[in-house]
Protein backbone atom coordinates (compact mmCIF):
# COMPACT_ATOMS: atom_id res chain seq x y z
CA UNK A 1 0.00 0.00 0.00
CA UNK A 2 1.54 3.12 -1.02
CA UNK A 3 2.00 6.13 1.34
CA UNK A 4 0.08 8.36 -0.34
CA UNK A 5 -2.89 6.22 -0.42
CA UNK A 6 -3.35 5.93 3.73
CA UNK A 7 -4.00 8.28 6.06
CA UNK A 8 -3.06 8.32 10.43
CA UNK A 9 -5.36 5.71 12.28
CA UNK A 10 -7.08 7.33 14.77
CA UNK A 11 -9.74 6.20 17.40
CA UNK A 12 -11.94 7.61 15.48
CA UNK A 13 -10.96 5.84 12.03
CA UNK A 14 -11.67 2.81 14.18
CA UNK A 15 -15.23 3.36 14.61
CA UNK A 16 -15.77 4.51 10.86
CA UNK A 17 -13.89 1.37 9.63
CA UNK A 18 -16.62 -0.47 11.56
CA UNK A 19 -19.46 1.68 10.35
CA UNK A 20 -18.52 0.89 6.92
CA UNK A 21 -17.82 -2.89 7.40
CA UNK A 22 -13.83 -3.09 6.69
CA UNK A 23 -11.86 -5.45 9.04
CA UNK A 24 -9.46 -4.17 11.12
CA UNK A 25 -5.94 -5.34 10.84
CA UNK A 26 -3.68 -5.67 14.26
CA UNK A 27 -0.39 -6.96 15.11
CA UNK A 28 1.92 -6.69 18.16
CA UNK A 29 5.27 -5.20 18.10
CA UNK A 30 7.95 -4.44 20.80
CA UNK A 31 10.55 -3.47 18.96
CA UNK A 32 11.70 -0.29 16.34
CA UNK A 33 12.50 -2.55 13.01
CA UNK A 34 9.77 -4.27 13.39
CA UNK A 35 7.16 -1.83 14.01
CA UNK A 36 8.52 -0.22 11.19
CA UNK A 37 8.50 -2.95 9.00
CA UNK A 38 4.76 -3.56 9.89
CA UNK A 39 3.70 0.32 9.56
CA UNK A 40 5.08 -0.21 6.12
CA UNK A 41 2.78 -3.57 5.03
CA UNK A 42 -0.15 -1.79 5.75
CA UNK A 43 -1.36 -2.77 9.55
CA UNK A 44 -3.57 -0.62 11.18
CA UNK A 45 -2.83 -0.77 14.56
CA UNK A 46 0.10 -1.76 16.46
CA UNK A 47 -0.22 -3.31 20.11
CA UNK A 48 2.65 -3.44 22.42
CA UNK A 49 1.04 -5.93 24.36
CA UNK A 50 2.19 -7.31 27.43
CA UNK A 51 2.61 -10.94 25.71
CA UNK A 52 6.30 -9.45 25.12
CA UNK A 53 7.26 -10.79 28.98
CA UNK A 54 6.88 -14.32 27.00
CA UNK A 55 7.81 -14.03 23.62
CA UNK A 56 11.06 -12.02 24.19
CA UNK A 57 11.73 -12.69 28.11
CA UNK A 58 10.79 -15.93 28.48
CA UNK A 59 8.51 -15.29 30.56
CA UNK A 60 5.64 -18.32 31.75
CA UNK A 61 3.02 -15.52 31.63
CA UNK A 62 2.56 -11.87 31.91
CA UNK A 63 2.68 -11.28 35.12
CA UNK A 64 6.60 -10.65 35.69
CA UNK A 65 5.72 -7.53 33.24
CA UNK A 66 6.53 -4.63 34.80
CA UNK A 67 5.52 -0.48 34.00
CA UNK A 68 9.19 0.37 32.54
CA UNK A 69 9.23 -2.62 30.42
CA UNK A 70 6.13 -1.57 28.78
CA UNK A 71 7.15 2.18 28.42
CA UNK A 72 10.88 1.20 26.97
CA UNK A 73 8.89 -0.82 24.46
CA UNK A 74 6.15 1.64 23.58
CA UNK A 75 8.47 4.42 22.77
CA UNK A 76 10.59 2.32 20.65
CA UNK A 77 7.40 1.47 18.39
CA UNK A 78 6.23 4.97 18.57
CA UNK A 79 9.47 6.16 17.30
CA UNK A 80 8.32 3.99 14.18
CA UNK A 81 4.77 4.27 13.37
CA UNK A 82 4.17 6.41 10.80
CA UNK A 83 0.50 5.46 10.08
CA UNK A 84 -0.64 2.89 12.27
CA UNK A 85 -2.35 3.33 15.65
CA UNK A 86 0.40 2.75 18.56
CA UNK A 87 -1.44 0.74 21.68
CA UNK A 88 0.30 0.13 24.71
CA UNK A 89 -0.82 -2.80 26.93
CA UNK A 90 -1.32 -1.64 30.93
CA UNK A 91 0.80 -4.28 32.57
CA UNK A 92 -0.85 -6.33 35.57
CA UNK A 93 -1.14 -4.17 38.53
CA UNK A 94 -0.65 -0.72 36.42
CA UNK A 95 -4.51 -0.12 36.60
CA UNK A 96 -6.02 -2.55 38.94
CA UNK A 97 -5.42 -1.31 42.62
CA UNK A 98 -6.86 2.18 42.22
CA UNK A 99 -8.52 5.11 39.89
CA UNK A 100 -5.39 7.18 40.85
CA UNK A 101 -2.90 4.11 39.84
CA UNK A 102 -4.88 3.41 36.61
CA UNK A 103 -5.18 7.19 35.43
CA UNK A 104 -1.13 7.72 36.30
CA UNK A 105 0.22 4.87 34.29
CA UNK A 106 -1.94 5.52 31.62
CA UNK A 107 -0.64 8.93 31.25
CA UNK A 108 3.08 7.74 31.45
CA UNK A 109 2.23 5.78 28.08
CA UNK A 110 0.90 8.74 26.55
CA UNK A 111 3.41 11.71 27.78
CA UNK A 112 6.76 9.26 27.89
CA UNK A 113 6.54 6.77 25.15
CA UNK A 114 3.79 8.47 22.84
CA UNK A 115 1.41 5.99 22.45
CA UNK A 116 -1.90 7.15 21.10
CA UNK A 117 -3.93 4.71 23.43
CA UNK A 118 -4.00 2.10 26.49
CA UNK A 119 -5.23 -1.25 26.33
CA UNK A 120 -6.67 -3.08 30.07
CA UNK A 121 -8.10 -6.14 30.76
CA UNK A 122 -11.43 -6.46 32.32
CA UNK A 123 -15.53 -7.02 32.14
CA UNK A 124 -17.90 -4.99 33.86
CA UNK A 125 -16.08 -4.98 37.03
CA UNK A 126 -13.30 -2.05 34.97
CA UNK A 127 -15.72 -0.24 33.30
CA UNK A 128 -15.43 2.70 36.17
CA UNK A 129 -11.59 2.44 36.06
CA UNK A 130 -12.07 3.03 32.21
CA UNK A 131 -14.18 5.73 32.25
CA UNK A 132 -11.94 7.86 34.38
CA UNK A 133 -8.96 7.30 32.41
CA UNK A 134 -11.18 8.10 28.98
CA UNK A 135 -12.19 11.55 31.22
CA UNK A 136 -8.77 12.61 31.28
CA UNK A 137 -8.05 12.17 27.43
CA UNK A 138 -6.66 8.89 27.31
CA UNK A 139 -8.22 6.60 24.68
CA UNK A 140 -8.90 2.96 26.10
CA UNK A 141 -9.50 -0.40 24.00
CA UNK A 142 -11.20 -2.82 25.98
CA UNK A 143 -10.52 -6.92 27.01
CA UNK A 144 -12.41 -9.27 27.50
CA UNK A 145 -12.72 -13.14 27.72
CA UNK A 146 -9.71 -15.25 28.60
CA UNK A 147 -7.90 -12.35 29.93
CA UNK A 148 -4.16 -13.29 30.46
CA UNK A 149 -3.16 -11.32 33.57
CA UNK A 150 -6.14 -13.89 35.37
CA UNK A 151 -4.68 -16.83 33.83
CA UNK A 152 -4.84 -18.31 36.95
CA UNK A 153 -8.43 -17.09 37.76
CA UNK A 154 -9.24 -19.09 34.66
CA UNK A 155 -7.38 -22.01 35.25
CA UNK A 156 -5.58 -21.81 31.91
CA UNK A 157 -6.23 -20.62 28.54
CA UNK A 158 -9.75 -21.29 28.48
CA UNK A 159 -12.64 -20.74 26.05
CA UNK A 160 -15.48 -18.17 27.70
CA UNK A 161 -19.06 -17.55 26.77
CA UNK A 162 -19.87 -21.53 26.73
CA UNK A 163 -22.36 -20.95 29.13
CA UNK A 164 -25.33 -19.04 29.51
CA UNK A 165 -23.75 -16.81 32.74
CA UNK A 166 -20.55 -16.08 31.15
CA UNK A 167 -22.78 -15.67 27.71
CA UNK A 168 -24.46 -12.58 29.04
CA UNK A 169 -21.55 -11.23 31.62
CA UNK A 170 -19.54 -11.36 28.11
CA UNK A 171 -22.65 -9.23 26.50
CA UNK A 172 -22.56 -6.99 29.69
CA UNK A 173 -19.26 -5.97 29.91
CA UNK A 174 -18.84 -5.17 25.77
CA UNK A 175 -21.68 -2.94 26.63
CA UNK A 176 -20.50 -1.48 29.89
CA UNK A 177 -17.13 -0.90 28.16
CA UNK A 178 -18.66 1.10 25.50
CA UNK A 179 -20.73 3.32 27.71
CA UNK A 180 -17.79 4.08 29.52
CA UNK A 181 -16.41 5.31 26.96
CA UNK A 182 -13.56 2.53 25.04
CA UNK A 183 -13.16 2.46 21.40
CA UNK A 184 -12.72 -0.76 20.83
CA UNK A 185 -12.64 -4.27 22.91
CA UNK A 186 -10.49 -7.09 22.39
CA UNK A 187 -11.99 -10.70 22.40
CA UNK A 188 -10.04 -13.37 23.32
CA UNK A 189 -10.86 -17.13 23.44
CA UNK A 190 -15.07 -16.29 23.11
CA UNK A 191 -16.80 -19.30 21.23
CA UNK A 192 -17.26 -17.93 17.95
CA UNK A 193 -20.79 -17.14 18.15
CA UNK A 194 -20.82 -15.40 22.01
CA UNK A 195 -18.06 -13.17 19.69
CA UNK A 196 -20.28 -12.50 16.79
CA UNK A 197 -23.37 -11.63 19.65
CA UNK A 198 -21.25 -9.27 21.12
CA UNK A 199 -19.85 -7.50 17.93
CA UNK A 200 -23.51 -6.64 17.50
CA UNK A 201 -24.05 -5.62 20.62
CA UNK A 202 -22.26 -2.30 20.49
CA UNK A 203 -21.16 0.17 17.93
CA UNK A 204 -17.36 0.08 18.65
CA UNK A 205 -15.23 -2.66 16.84
CA UNK A 206 -14.43 -5.81 17.91
CA UNK A 207 -10.97 -7.91 17.61
CA UNK A 208 -11.09 -11.13 17.66
CA UNK A 209 -8.03 -13.34 19.04
CA UNK A 210 -9.23 -17.09 18.97
CA UNK A 211 -12.49 -16.05 18.92
CA UNK A 212 -14.01 -16.64 15.01
CA UNK A 213 -14.58 -14.40 12.11
CA UNK A 214 -17.68 -12.25 12.85
CA UNK A 215 -15.58 -9.78 14.96
CA UNK A 216 -14.90 -6.49 12.98
CA UNK A 217 -10.89 -7.13 13.56
CA UNK A 218 -8.16 -9.47 14.08
CA UNK A 219 -5.44 -9.35 16.25
CA UNK A 220 -2.25 -11.68 16.50
CA UNK A 221 1.33 -11.80 17.92
CA UNK A 222 4.03 -10.94 15.42
CA UNK A 223 5.93 -13.53 17.02
CA UNK A 224 3.84 -16.22 16.51
CA UNK A 225 2.52 -15.63 12.71
CA UNK A 226 6.69 -15.33 11.92
CA UNK A 227 7.53 -18.83 13.88
CA UNK A 228 9.74 -17.26 16.18
CA UNK A 229 7.89 -18.71 19.15
CA UNK A 230 7.13 -22.26 19.82
CA UNK A 231 7.24 -22.72 23.58
CA UNK A 232 3.30 -22.89 23.06
CA UNK A 233 1.16 -21.86 19.82
CA UNK A 234 -2.61 -21.00 20.14
CA UNK A 235 -4.79 -23.43 17.65
CA UNK A 236 -6.42 -19.97 15.90
CA UNK A 237 -2.72 -18.84 15.11
CA UNK A 238 -2.17 -18.90 11.32
CA UNK A 239 2.03 -19.21 10.67
CA UNK A 240 2.85 -16.83 7.78
CA UNK A 241 6.50 -17.50 7.68
CA UNK A 242 8.96 -19.98 9.38
CA UNK A 243 11.71 -18.07 9.93
CA UNK A 244 13.96 -19.72 12.62
CA UNK A 245 15.72 -22.09 9.83
CA UNK A 246 16.55 -18.64 7.77
CA UNK A 247 18.51 -17.07 10.66
CA UNK A 248 19.94 -19.89 11.92
CA UNK A 249 21.44 -20.71 8.02
CA UNK A 250 22.33 -17.10 8.33
CA UNK A 251 24.17 -17.47 11.68
CA UNK A 252 25.28 -21.07 10.68
CA UNK A 253 27.09 -19.31 7.23
CA UNK A 254 28.50 -16.88 9.55
CA UNK A 255 30.11 -19.05 12.31
CA UNK A 256 31.73 -21.00 9.16
CA UNK A 257 33.29 -18.48 7.24
CA UNK A 258 34.90 -16.85 10.50
CA UNK A 259 36.04 -20.14 11.55
CA UNK A 260 37.96 -21.12 7.84
CA UNK A 261 38.62 -16.89 7.64
CA UNK A 262 36.28 -16.48 4.36
CA UNK A 263 34.91 -13.85 6.31
CA UNK A 264 36.48 -11.22 6.44
CA UNK A 265 38.96 -12.79 3.72
CA UNK A 266 41.51 -10.48 2.15
CA UNK A 267 39.46 -7.63 1.10
CA UNK A 268 40.19 -4.47 3.19
CA UNK A 269 38.90 -2.40 0.83
CA UNK A 270 36.55 -0.88 4.27
CA UNK A 271 39.50 0.11 5.51
CA UNK A 272 40.63 2.46 2.84
CA UNK A 273 39.61 5.74 2.85
CA UNK A 274 37.46 6.68 -0.47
Amino acid sequence: MGNTERKKMTVTRFREKKARGEKLAILTAYDFFTAKTLDRAGVDSLLVGDSVGMVLYGEKNTHPVTMEMMLAHTRAVARAAEFALVIADMPFMSYQPSFESAITNAGRFIRESFAEAVKLEGGIEMAATVKRIVECGIPVMGHIGMTPQSIHRFGGARVQGRKELSRQYLIDSAEALEEAGAFSIVLELIQADVAAEVTTAVDIPTIGIGSGKECDGQVLVINDILGLYDIYTPKFVRKYADLPPVIEKAASDFISDVRSGRYPGDDESFFKKE
